[in-house]
């Protein structure tokens, strides 16, 4: 079963009313040595579930049997970079369980990395993976950042 399109914005508008992290750097994709940090914290951390080229699991938009969905890719053919970088940097610290217990009808399998992955190490791989962004889309994910500020 698909969730309906008008949840989206519930949840956008629902995790945008979190209070910023403490300790936040920006993930910017120009910074080489940030991005091959990134990298190396992707492919131990997030490749396992999100591709090791950053092609998400099959059928994504397709829900699970329990409710969940498959993890998305983080390359333009998925939807990270629709989201602003608070966006981001919250759902893969607390993860989808946290981020959408309030938000009635979501599910999301996404674990938090609170545990295991520093903030920068977080922002670190956001800037791996706008790295692989084509320009247009860095472009929109930049506004929304900014727009979210």
């Amino acid at each position: 079963m698909r969730r309906p399109a008008f949840m989206i914005p519930v949840v956008i508008a629902a995790l945008a009313q979190w209070p910023a992290m403490a300790g936040s750097a920006p993930a910017g994709s120009d910074d080489p040595e940030q991005v091959a940090r990134g990298n190396r914290i992707y492919a131990d951390s997030c490749a396992s579930c999100h591709g090791a080229q950053l092609e998400g699991q099959g059928d994504w938009r397709s829900p699970n049997p329990d409710g969940t969905y498959p993890a998305p890719p983080h390359d333009a053919d998925g939807h990270t970079w629709h989201h602003p970088d608070s966006l981001l940097f919250r759902y893969t610290k607390l993860g989808g369980r946290e981020a959408f217990k309030d938000v009635p009808g979501v599910k999301s399998a996404m674990p938090g990395f609170a545990d295991a992955l520093s903030d920068q190490d977080i922002w670190d791989v956001l800037a791996f993976i706008k790295s692989h962004w084509p320009e247009r889309a860095r472009e929109y994910q930049r506004a929304a950042t900014e727009n979210d500020n």
